[in-house]
């Protein structure tokens, strides 16, 4: 079973780097749309701070791995009678993903920072992806079994993490298109909101009416009736989500518009007006002309 500061201070992590993505593609876009390349990780400045993402992927990672494996264990990895202790194996897992994701980070520091691994962008979507694989197989193969509403949240995370590889794979076959690296940012953000979501409302203040939580912490919907209406508030909570995010990601381009906009980016967004413009016109006429002939057999 898990617990609110185990989905926060991951979830943390997600919304952080997947805000900040989000917002650097943006950047980068509207500073040089026909040169656009996609990059795995968005340096802070040009100063001490470059590699600030970076830091907080591999520190987060390690810190959360530590909770995971030294904390929460106590240390106590082995059953009194001998093999791995069964009560730990959830820790024991997410600090196996959480090792993903700080290897990640360790290895892009490694490869910006010394020559003795270079790694092209393609390269380090890959390690992405191989992270975000760990995690789904983690939650979609997990010793804690997830049954009902939880099982329910824990789903919807299992989508999300499978987009999240599925846009990482993109960006490594496609490095100069925005919308890969844009979709990238906007579903680590999704996922680290949905972290916070499972948190407040499995773990926290926002359980659903006609559920609660029981004497070993799982929880228990009263009914066929007040199941659904949880799957239905879990659905509705997830579009906001994905409303906000959309909101978000017009707002990053506004401003990064406005302070970085190159005059190519004006001149797409004159051609594609034009373009939808003469479409209508063209249409427009057709239609005329099609009711002219109708009119005419008739």
């Amino acid at each position: 079973m898990g617990s609110f500061k185990g989905h926060v201070l991951p979830g943390t992590l997600f919304l952080v780097v997947g805000a900040w993505h989000v917002w650097a593609a943006m950047a980068r876009f509207a500073a040089d749309p026909l040169g656009f390349r996609l990059r795995v990780w968005n340096p802070v400045g040009d100063g001490a701070l470059r590699h600030l993402e970076l830091y907080v992927i591999a520190g987060g990672a390690f810190l959360d791995m530590c909770i995971e494996v030294l904390y929460s264990t106590h240390l106590h990895f082995l059953a009194p009678g001998g093999g791995v202790n069964p009560a730990h194996l959830n820790d024991l897992e997410h600090g196996g993903m959480l090792l993903m994701f700080f290897l990640f980070g360790a290895l892009a520091l490694l490869s910006q920072k010394t020559r003795y691994l270079p790694l092209t962008e393609g390269a380090l979507c890959l390690v992405g992806a191989t992270a975000f694989t760990a995690e789904f197989l983690l939650f979609y193969f997990h010793s804690t079994t997830h049954q009902g509403l939880e099982g329910y949240y824990h789903y919807l995370l299992v989508v999300l993490i499978g987009l999240c590889i599925a846009s990482s794979v993109l960006g490594a076959l496609l490095p100069e298109s925005f919308p890969a690296d844009l979709a990238s940012g906007l579903l680590i953000t999704l996922q680290g909101l949905w972290f916070y979501q499972t948190a407040f409302t499995l773990y926290g203040s926002m359980l659903p009416e006609g559920c609660h939580r029981d004497a070993d912490g799982h929880v228990e919907c009263h009914g066929h009736a007040a199941g659904e209406r949880g799957e239905q508030l879990a659905n509705f909570q997830l579009f906001a989500y994905v409303f906000l995010v959309f909101v978000y990601a017009l707002g990053c381009y506004a401003v990064a518009a406005a302070r970085y906009g190159h005059p190519d980016l004006r001149t797409m967004h004159a051609t594609a007006m034009e373009r939808r413009e003469n479409g209508a016109d063209r249409g427009g006429f057709v239609g005329s002309s099609a009711l002219s002939r109708e009119q005419g057999v008739i």
